[in-house]
């Protein structure tokens, strides 16, 4: 109860609002931890964007504890679900962390080329969601970035510094799920 109270109200100092949480109810999911949930949040005067964030992916037990969050264009079902199923991933077969890929096995959003998730620092919040360090609970908290599958290849040959570096120059749109790759 405490981590969940915590996550929420680091998450509501970050992003301003309540979370509305949202479930997801297919698939195996209900072996993921009890208190887990995605939440979403609004756009706001200063960000014009919803935001979907895990709650309780992480654990007190995990050697590094991350929750991930993600940005929409629009309210979009589609990220609760790649939530759901990332989270699933990290609880059930392997734990991730900063500079991590996941395969979605579908695009991000209908039409995307976008069929992977970058995990990257919360370079539009910075530090004060990354770290989470509070009564009740400790955690990273990290931006999943939808990619295409030759920008995991170009990560892989070429470290994710140099993939940020191409995301900086081409000044990607990370909300445009029809954008050119750059890699």
């Amino acid at each position: 109860m405490r981590r969940r109270q915590a996550i929420e109200a680091h998450y509501r100092a970050v992003w301003g609002a309540e979370g509305i949480p949202c479930l997801f109810p297919f698939g195996p999911f209900r072996s993921l931890p009890e208190d887990f949930l995605v939440l979403k949040y609004p756009p706001l005067a200063d960000r014009n964007m919803w935001v979907y964030a895990t709650r309780c992916m992480s654990q007190p037990e995990d050697e590094s504890p991350v929750e991930l969050h993600m940005f929409g264009a629009t309210d979009a079902s589609e990220l609760v679900e790649l939530l759901y199923m990332t989270a699933y991933f990290h609880r059930t077969a392997e734990h991730l962390d900063l500079g991590h890929s996941v395969n979605f096995g579908k695009p991000w959003l209908p039409g995307s080329d976008c069929d992977h998730g970058l995990i990257s620092l919360p370079y539009l919040d910075g530090p004060k969601l990354e770290i989470l360090d509070e009564r009740g609970a400790k955690c990273r908290c990290y931006w999943l970035i939808p990619i295409t599958a030759s920008e995991v290849a170009f990560k892989r040959a070429n470290g994710l510094d140099a993939l940020e570096e191409r995301f900086e120059q081409a000044q990607f749109n990370y909300l445009n799920p029809r954008r050119v790759p750059v890699a």
